[in-house]
């Protein structure tokens, strides 16, 4: 038999057992085993992801928690923001060099056909030509590659996808018009003047470029931009999508150095007159040289644009966002 001593005793012992229980337990700041997303993310603003994503080693009985939320929630931005911070800061020198470098395309074919070649008309003389490498380089090149990047924008990302995808479609339409527009220019002057057509490398690959560019266009918009294609056709269609984008670039490239290069073969050429032969590199030869230059250069900065993993556009975005877009929209 106990007496009252003893059953006060046990019956005091559960009380001061769960008391300290609590209060040995209990973090100030992180209530529980793990911290919770308000603890670690008190603003609205800041994603949970990083404390969600953080496998930090469970506490032991007794001890606070408190360490684990601070290394979780406070150390994990600090080690991620720089690198994010740099690759964007990458990505929009890489891309004002590849805007700077396409004006300059623009600008050297202009100035080289208005300056040495005579100038511009459209009336089946050699001024009508001029018009072919203005047109082919500003639509099928630099047009081509300002499309071609436009997803890769971070400013962008976490935004409907919809309206971009129709400035994407936007632009390569104008780009694959100017493209059809100095094919036309350069078939009328050989039919005018009683020139072959399409006998010389360069035409095989301007050719083929542009005809590939239609086929890309028409697929394109029929897989991504009607609202009855299926999601397993847009899937499958994707990687074709981007691989042919690429090498249609590639193209367009190999054929504008190698029009050009044709050209000033045709062009500089020793004769009564006292004109400078291309191999004495006159001032028309340094500036059609340069302008390939420009065009390697500009098309090596698009690849590389487009070849970053870390500049891809990311598939998610933000959930609270509400849009109901006219044509059906996918988000990959």
């Amino acid at each position: 038999m106990e007496g009252p001593a003893e059953l006060a005793d046990i019956t005091r012992a559960p009380a001061a057992k769960n008391q300290m229980h609590q209060s040995g337990t209990q973090s100030p700041s992180c209530t529980g085993s793990y911290p919770s997303a308000s603890d670690c993310f008190p603003l609205g603003s800041l994603s949970t992801a990083a404390c969600g994503s953080e496998t930090a080693p469970m506490p032991q009985k007794g001890e606070a928690s408190t360490q684990g939320c601070v290394s979780v929630c406070q150390t994990q931005p600090q080690l991620a923001d720089p690198f994010k911070m740099r690759s964007t800061v990458n990505f929009y020198l890489c891309y004002l060099l590849c805007l700077a470098l396409g004006l300059a395309c623009v600008v050297c074919v202009c100035l080289w056909n208005s300056r040495w070649r005579g100038g511009f008309a459209w009336d089946g003389s050699a001024l009508q030509f001029n018009w072919h490498p203005v047109l082919m380089v500003t639509g099928l090149v630099v047009l081509y590659g300002y499309g071609a990047v436009l997803y890769r924008v971070p400013l962008t990302w976490g935004q409907n996808k919809l309206p971009w995808k129709l400035l994407h479609a936007a632009l390569m339409l104008i780009s694959l018009i100017l493209s059809i527009l100095g094919l036309y220019a350069v078939f009328n002057f050989h039919n005018a003047n009683k020139i072959a057509n399409l006998y010389s490398l360069h035409s095989w690959i301007g050719i083929a470029a542009v005809a590939l560019f239609a086929v890309q266009w028409a697929v394109g918009f029929a897989g991504f931009l009607l609202p009855c294609s299926p999601v397993l056709l847009r899937k499958l269609l994707k990687p074709v999508h981007v691989w042919l984008g690429g090498s249609i670039l590639l193209l367009s490239v190999a054929a504008c150095i190698s029009g050009i290069n044709e050209k000033l073969f045709f062009v500089l050429k020793a004769n009564l007159s006292g004109a400078e032969p291309y191999s004495n590199l006159p001032a028309e030869a340094v500036l059609g040289n340069s302008l390939g230059a420009l065009i390697v250069a500009f098309g090596l900065v698009i690849l590389n644009i487009l070849s970053n993993i870390k500049w891809q556009r990311p598939d998610s975005r933000p959930q609270d966002m509400v849009y109901t877009p006219l044509l059906q929209e996918e988000n990959d």
